[in-house]
């Protein structure tokens, strides 16, 4: 079987241009991912002074050294959350003052949850009445090191927090809800910085740090192969194999979950790098239904859609609970994910927090209302290739904000 591979991991490619752009000297990032989010981030680095080639298959940063310059117009952050949770986060320990925005989507997703602990560094955050963008930054150059806790399970607070950490004078501890994607982590250590562990168990960055341009090799980004998997996995015999992605653990829970539903799921770890790859091959099966607890949750949050879609094909009841966190993402995953399976056959009921979905559906060809999300789109052009049945979605380009060529990349799982 030819194996396929995906793009390059954003989480990572958001992390890694920030921190070349703030580093002195040249950096090579190879890899990094052509899909709007992360271009989101690119235009924002040029905007606050860093200079951004192409450079045949990587990107070329040469930094800044941490003398950032603030635009006279608003940074555009696209639909990326990522990019103005993290550059809020950049921005708060700069004697800066910033002003982003970003499309309806963005405009509508919470930003007091970073707003407020970035306080404790002397940062000034505006937001609308209801805490959210457009936001101004007025950082605080002077600000020392603080003692903050991460109250969200999110990877994107954890990383605003350590990267205002790098700008503060003094020893930061970030202590809190850190058990989510530890890429930040990963990602100073490339460029120089130390990231500890104290006693309680926070994570502590001395300050100002000096970061230095460095070479990173992006993995194929696993949130992506997921769909993928999931299309091989809803069908008996079918399958797939996707090499070089990533397999940072704190990213692979949904292989297990494969595994719970019943799939064959066989995973050949590649080098070891700082941050892990390798192949994955995955083959369908009948499947059973499958429960997610609330602890699981934080390492599967882009995937529950997919989860959901599974659930539907599976025997039995599959329920997901404690994921309040999917209705401020791009939508609310959890109303979009239960409109599109019903119009397409499948049985949900949805609760406060989650879902749960009983099958197996009697799959049927029906229209899909995206909200503009690409998981949701991705979700269910992965329900309709699985099921055999036509779906239109009412904005199928909205995958290319993570996956362009999804479609064709969908069409070689069988």
């Amino acid at each position: 079987m030819s194996s396929l591979r995906v793009p390059g991991d954003k989480s990572i490619a958001h992390r890694a241009i920030i921190l070349a752009a703030l580093a002195r000297g040249r950096s090579r990032l190879r890899g990094v991912p052509d899909g709007l989010d992360v271009q989101s981030t690119q235009r924002a680095m040029e905007a606050l002074g860093a200079a951004l080639r192409s450079d045949g298959d990587g990107l070329v940063v040469e930094g800044c050294a941490g003398a950032f310059t603030a635009p006279r117009d608003a940074i555009d952050c696209g639909n990326s959350g990522t990019t103005m949770r993290l550059l809020t986060g950049l921005l708060a320990t700069r004697p800066l003052t910033v002003k982003l925005t970003g499309d309806a989507s963005l405009r509508a997703r919470p930003m007091r949850r970073i707003a407020i602990p970035l306080a404790a560094f002397g940062a000034q955050i505006t937001l609308t009445p209801e805490g959210k963008a457009p936001l101004t930054v007025r950082g605080n150059g002077a600000a020392p090191g603080v003692d903050v806790a991460v109250t969200i399970a999110s990877a994107q607070v954890k990383a605003a927090l350590l990267l205002a950490a790098l700008g503060a004078h003094g020893r930061t501890r970030v202590g809190g809800a850190l058990a989510t994607r530890d890429h930040t982590e990963r990602m100073l250590g490339i460029f120089g910085v130390k990231v500890e562990h104290d006693d309680a168990g926070r994570l502590v960055v001395e300050g100002p740090a000096v970061l230095h341009g460095a070479k990173v090799d992006v993995p194929g980004d696993i949130s992506s192969a997921a769909f993928l998997f999931a299309a091989a996995a809803a069908v008996p015999g079918a399958a797939v194999v996707v090499d070089d992605v990533g397999l940072n653990p704190t990213r692979t829970a949904f292989l297990d979950v494969l595994r719970r539903f019943g799939a064959d799921v066989d995973v050949q770890p590649g080098a070891r790098a700082v941050e892990p790859l390798g192949r994955v091959a995955v083959r369908g099966a009948v499947l059973r239904g499958v429960t997610i607890e609330p602890r699981e949750i934080p390492g599967l949050i882009d995937e529950l859609p997919l989860v959901g879609v599974l659930g539907a094909f599976a025997h039995g009841t599959t329920t997901v609970l404690g994921a309040d966190e999917l209705r401020v993402k791009e939508s609310d995953r959890i109303e979009a994910f239960a409109d599109a399976a019903r119009a397409l056959g499948a049985e949900v009921e949805t609760f406060a927090d989650g879902f749960s979905v009983r099958g197996p559906t009697r799959w049927r060809s029906g229209d899909v209302i995206t909200q503009h999300d690409h998981r949701i789109a991705m979700a269910f052009s992965v329900a309709a290739h699985a099921a055999g049945v036509r779906v239109q979605l009412d904005d199928p380009d909205c995958a290319a904000v993570s996956f362009p060529g999804f479609a064709d990349a969908l069409r070689a799982v069988r």
